[in-house]
């Protein structure tokens, strides 16, 4: 930038430091600097559970991002026996005072950029033992899994809010100083409408968009 426009160094590495901030450029170690391109990825709230969906093998989250044209990814953190927190006690209908849940933690990546962190609870007396327990749980994801065990997903209880981000969130998912995250507070009912499992999605507010189609009765 200093030899093209003629700009004192110290003028470019203002420019530079600001189109940073701004979210317009990447700086990488080594490399140089890069132009970000924008990415937005829309969750498809109407219809990700679908049957139909669910007939293609694939999990919410893949078949989201390829409808999209981008390469997804899942990193399994850890899988855990854990106390709940309160809110997900609630909604899940278990203990909040004791190891009641299994928490699967999973960063999420599309074509290798970080979108969101998805922290899923479940049931441990349903889940002990079983594929539940491990990084990958075979055909159609854990909702095959649940399915196995007799929860039919036939609704679903989707809670949004915006807030501003952990600073583990905020390191993560590479967010400039002030970018708030989307957060779904995600419930599964089964056949007899009782609640199955829970998830916590985080998004990055400023490349996420939320996409729903409902009927007006």
């Amino acid at each position: 930038m200093a030899e093209e426009y003629g700009a004192a160094r110290n003028t470019a590495r203002e420019a530079v430091r600001l189109l940073a901030e701004q979210g317009l450029v990447t700086a990488k170690h080594g490399r140089g600097v890069f132009v970000r391109e924008p990415q937005k990825l829309f969750r498809f709230g109407s219809d990700r559970y679908s049957i139909k969906n669910r007939e293609t093998g694939l999990t919410p989250f893949r078949l989201e991002a390829q409808r999209q044209g981008k390469t997804p990814r899942i990193e399994v953190l850890y899988i855990e026996r854990e106390t709940p927190p309160l809110d997900v006690a609630e909604r899940l209908g278990v203990a909040s005072a004791e190891q009641s849940v299994v928490h699967r933690e999973n960063h999420y990546f599309a074509d290798d950029e970080p979108v969101q962190i998805v922290s899923t609870y479940l049931r441990w007396d349903e889940a002990q033992g079983t594929l539940l327990m491990q990084p990958k749980t075979g055909k159609d994801g854990i909702y095959g899994r649940l399915e196995d065990l007799g929860h039919v997903m036939t609704r679903v209880r989707d809670e949004i809010s915006a807030r501003m981000p952990t600073p583990e969130e905020a390191r993560f998912l590479q967010l400039l100083p002030g970018v708030p995250v989307l957060e779904v507070l995600h419930t599964s009912l089964d056949q007899d409408l009782q609640p199955f499992e829970v998830s916590r999605y985080v998004h990055r507010a400023d490349q996420t968009g939320l996409l729903y189609e409902l009927p007006v009765e």
